[in-house]
C-alpha cells in the first residue's frame, strides 16, 4: 500500500505546502511505478519513494512550523522575536530578511541512493538531487524553447558541445536515455544554460523521469552513464 497527499501527511497551511506536496509525491512515485511494471527496475526502487518523499514532508514541516511560530507565537518569550523583527524590518535589510510569513513550496532536493556522486565540483544553482533549473535555449530553426521542454518523459543526458567542432557525445546511449545536445540540438545564445549548471564543454547530465538531476560529469564516459542509469533505477 502506498499512501500519496494528504494521505500520508498533513501540514500547516502555510505557504502552500498540502496540495503542491501531493503533486509533488505523485510526480515522484509514477515514474517509479511504471517503470517497476516495465520490468526495467526493481523493488527497490518503490522503496525509494518513502525515502525521498520523507525528506520533503520533513523540510515542508519545518519550514510551515516555522512560519506557524511567527505568525502566532505560543507564549510571550516567542512572541519578542516577531515583535523585535517587524520593529527593525523598516530599517534593516537583515531584518526583512527574517520576516517569515509562510515561504512558499518549494520542490526537495533528495539526499538519494538513485544520485551518483559528483566526481568533480559543480557550482550553478543545479543541484544533485533537485529538478533541473530552466533555461531558455534556441532551436537550429532559430525559434525559442526552453530546456525543460526537450527534457520529459523520460531520462535524458544533457550533453556540452566540446570546442573542437564536433558534438560532445553522440554514441549510442541504453535504451531509455534520450539526448540532447547544448551546441547542436538547442544553442544557449544568452549563456543561461551555462551559468546555472556550470557547463564546461564536453560535460553531461543524466535526468530522471521527474526532472531531477541524477549524475553529471565533466567529461561524457558511457560506462558512468549506464551505471548512473542502473543506480537511478535501483537495479
Amino acid at each position: 500500500m502506498i499512501f500519496v497527499g494528504d494521505a500520508a501527511h498533513q501540514v500547516s497551511p502555510f505557504g502552500a505546502r498540502g496540495a503542491n506536496s501531493g503533486i509533488q509525491d505523485a510526480e515522484n512515485l509514477a515514474w517509479k511505478l511504471a517503470a517497476r511494471l516495465k520490468g526495467e527496475a526493481g523493488d527497490a526502487l518503490i522503496a525509494s519513494y518513502e525515502l525521498e518523499r520523507i525528506q520533503a514532508a520533513d523540510e515542508n514541516i519545518k519550514h510551515s512550523t516555522r512560519s506557524t511560530d511567527f505568525l502566532a507565537p505560543h507564549s510571550g518569550a516567542e512572541r519578542r522575536l516577531p515583535d523585535a523583527v517587524l520593529e527593525l524590518a523598516p530599517k534593516a535589510e537583515l531584518a526583512r530578511r527574517m520576516v517569515n510569513s509562510g515561504r512558499l513550496s518549494l520542490p526537495a532536493i533528495y539526499d538519494s541512493p538513485l544520485s551518483t556522486p559528483d566526481a568533480t565540483p559543480f557550482a550553478g544553482t543545479a543541484k544533485l538531487g533537485a529538478p533541473l533549473p530552466d533555461a531558455p535555449l534556441t532551436r537550429p530553426d532559430e525559434t525559442a524553447t526552453h530546456l525543460l521542454e526537450s527534457v520529459r518523459g523520460g531520462f535524458a543526458l544533457i550533453g556540452v558541445k566540446n570546442g573542437e567542432g564536433h558534438g560532445a557525445i553522440r554514441p549510442r546511449l541504453p535504451e531509455g536515455i534520450a539526448l540532447t545536445v547544448i551546441g547542436e540540438d538547442l544553442f544557449d545564445k544568452k549563456g543561461i544554460f551555462a551559468q546555472r549548471f556550470d557547463a564546461s564543454p564536453g560535460a553531461a547530465y543524466l535526468v530522471r523521469s521527474d526532472q531531477h538531476l541524477c549524475a553529471r560529469w565533466r567529461r561524457f564516459d558511457p560506462t558512468a552513464v549506464a551505471r548512473a542509469h542502473q543506480r537511478a533505477l535501483q537495479r
